[in-house]
């Protein structure tokens, strides 16, 4: 006969003040199910992306998108937007929806949908879960490309399938928990440079995860396994400015550049518009992106893309007592540009690579 499991009361779970129940990834995929088009459509899409990265498709990922979500319907209304200029820029610009679930805090703040859906410090983790995954099906079959901050390492066997691209932050890019889990995602991974701006912590978490790796991890059917993965052959470096200012000029490009060759690593870069680029002003966003579109316009291939935080209406909001007072369509975390100004400027960028184009690569000095 098995032995009674006994918990010993005076070392164990002594800061626990309760435990929860949770459906496994496979319950709550059979609940939220992604279709044989939803496959298909990520597989596609997962594959542009590689290209992007690896440097066979001369587009640019442009990551769009609210600093984190919130509101669903906002969520989806905003995604309803990003599709037609999606599609007007498309021959230029793949973009991909930045869906983020998950905000790391500093100190204390709303850690995200997941964690708290109801904004109230409940902490209803599984309609988190019910809820990000829906949308992101949503998202998807709207026709967008999906892209996600990996932070809980668990998270991901909920909705890693659906997911075309990701990012490991600026907190977490030193973790080798984070690392390993990044060796085995099965999309591109972008890492985030130090939030002091260092770049050392990102360039070799680039190194790191595009080795195979054996990790902790839990199975679809909720069971604890030893996941052994082949490696990410499709990371690459964020930057998104430091303490000590941005990152997002040539010298910076170049620094970076040489950083990732000399640990013999393709040089791939994303440039994040926001943080602290833009001072933490998402006024000051148009300027990054205009630099990095004429630094391309100029011929440089290392980079491959840039993220804007964007939101339906610009700026940002504190979570009030009565939730009923949020304002629609802005941000409860970072500012973030309205989508008047989103659709300016990226559709300006992009006439600004069809230009170079047009005239052979070559551009007009400034």
């Amino acid at each position: 006969m098995e032995a009674e499991m006994t918990i010993n009361r005076n070392t164990q779970d002594l800061r626990i003040a309760g435990i929860d129940s949770l459906k496994t990834p496979s319950e709550l995929q059979a609940l939220c199910p992604a279709s044989p088009e939803d496959e298909a459509r990520i597989a596609s899409f997962r594959h542009s992306v590689s290209d992007i990265i690896k440097g066979k498709d001369n587009r640019l990922l442009g990551i769009i998108g609210p600093c984190s979500i919130h509101d669903p319907e906002a969520a989806i209304d905003y995604a309803s937007r990003l599709k037609k200029l999606s599609d007007s820029v498309s021959d230029v610009f793949l973009i991909v929806m930045r869906t983020y679930f998950e905000k790391p805090r500093t100190a204390l703040g709303w850690k995200g949908l997941i964690t708290d859906p109801d904004m109230d410090e409940s902490c209803n983790i599984e309609k988190g879960l019910i809820i990000a995954r829906k949308l992101l099906l949503q998202i998807t079959g709207i026709g967008l490309p999906v892209g996600c901050e990996v932070l809980d390492p668990i998270v991901p066997q909920y909705t890693d399938e659906l997911m075309s691209w990701s990012s490991i932050g600026a907190r977490t890019t030193e973790s080798q928990t984070h690392r390993s889990l990044a060796s085995g995602l099965s999309v591109s991974v972008g890492f985030k440079n130090s939030t002091s701006g260092d770049l050392t912590a990102a360039v070799n978490a680039v190194k790191s995860a595009s080795r195979p790796a054996s990790f902790i991890g839990v199975e679809r059917d909720g069971r604890l396994a030893v996941f052994r993965s082949k490696g990410n052959d499709c990371c690459h470096l964020i930057l998104r400015g430091g303490d000590n200012g941005p990152n997002y000029y040539e010298d910076d490009v170049e620094e970076a550049k040489k950083m990732l060759e000399s640990l013999s690593l393709d040089p791939r870069i994303i440039i994040d518009c926001s943080h602290q680029n833009s001072h933490k002003d998402w006024r000051r966003q148009k300027r990054v992106l205009r630099s990095v579109i004429d630094q391309v316009r100029w011929g440089e291939t290392a980079i491959k893309g840039f993220m804007l935080e964007s939101n339906i209406n610009e700026g940002s909001q504190k979570i009030p007592e009565d939730l009923s007072k949020l304002q629609y369509g802005v941000s409860v975390t970072d500012g973030c540009i309205g989508w008047e100004e989103t659709e300016q400027i990226v559709q300006h960028a992009a006439e600004l690579i069809r230009e170079a184009r047009r005239n052979g690569g070559s551009v007009e000095v400034l």
